[in-house]
């Protein structure tokens, strides 16, 4: 999740609007080395379809998140399943900069990263080369003339199914009630995906593939509910 969206929104090259900041405070040295050193050499190509080769070299599964916030869940999931090529999309570089410091500290080789609007990344996925899609605590745009902003709507949604292979998942995260009602209302409407929830404990449980993002221990530490939604593409 980007840390905050309260700047002017940005404009994306297909005409879309990225609401949020695009940079926080200024970044260290070792922040700056890694955007000027590694990010050139991880960063998703700028146009043309794109596939594990394009990106990886060699066919591999791939899976990808939006708005990674400072890279810990994804740099996670990339060490523990490191034959599988990981996107991260994030247009706020001091985010950026955080997943970075993950990928060295861990010597992680199956990582790429994409600053700005995941869209224009699903849109670019070969048709189901993905086995996972992740949209841990996005910005809730609790106020209802806000709503067409969240990630969770017709549009978004159709770039994800397109990307995900048949049995692929989509896991959605959030401690915000609004936000809540929003996605099972969007994806109650939805054919192409299943939810995987059998039991009302499947909604809070903290899976092993899982664990709690730093947003996830701060909404719990005020008190706060956190929902996990996974669904199956069909």
């Amino acid at each position: 999740m980007t840390d905050a969206s309260t700047d002017a929104p940005s404009a994306t090259a297909r005409g879309r609007r990225l609401h949020g900041r695009r940079k926080g405070h200024a970044l260290k040295p070792r922040a700056e080395r890694l955007v000027a050193e590694v990010l050139p050499r991880l960063a998703v190509p700028a146009e043309g379809p794109l596939d594990s080769v394009s990106l990886f070299g060699a066919p591999r599964p791939l899976a990808l998140e939006v708005g990674f916030g400072k890279g810990e869940h994804l740099a996670f999931q990339a060490a523990r399943a490191p034959e599988v090529g990981f996107i991260g999309c994030e247009p706020y570089l001091n985010g950026v900069a955080g997943l970075l410091s993950h990928v060295e500290d861990r010597g992680l080789s199956n990582v790429r990263v994409h600053m700005g609007d995941a869209l224009d990344v699903l849109e670019r996925l070969a048709p189901a080369s993905l086995v996972a899609v992740y949209l841990l605590h996005p910005d809730p745009w609790p106020k209802a003339r806000h709503a067409k902003r969240r990630f969770v709507n017709p549009e978004p949604l159709d770039a994800v199914s397109r990307a995900l292979a048949p049995g692929g998942l989509f896991r959605v995260a959030t401690d915000h009630p609004v936000h809540l009602r929003h996605v099972l209302i969007e994806m109650q409407k939805r054919r192409d995906f299943l939810w995987t929830a059998e039991q009302p404990e499947d909604w809070e449980a903290v899976k092993d593939d899982w664990p709690d993002t730093r947003f996830a221990r701060k909404a719990r530490a005020l008190g706060h509910a956190v929902w996990r939604l996974e669904y199956r593409r069909t």
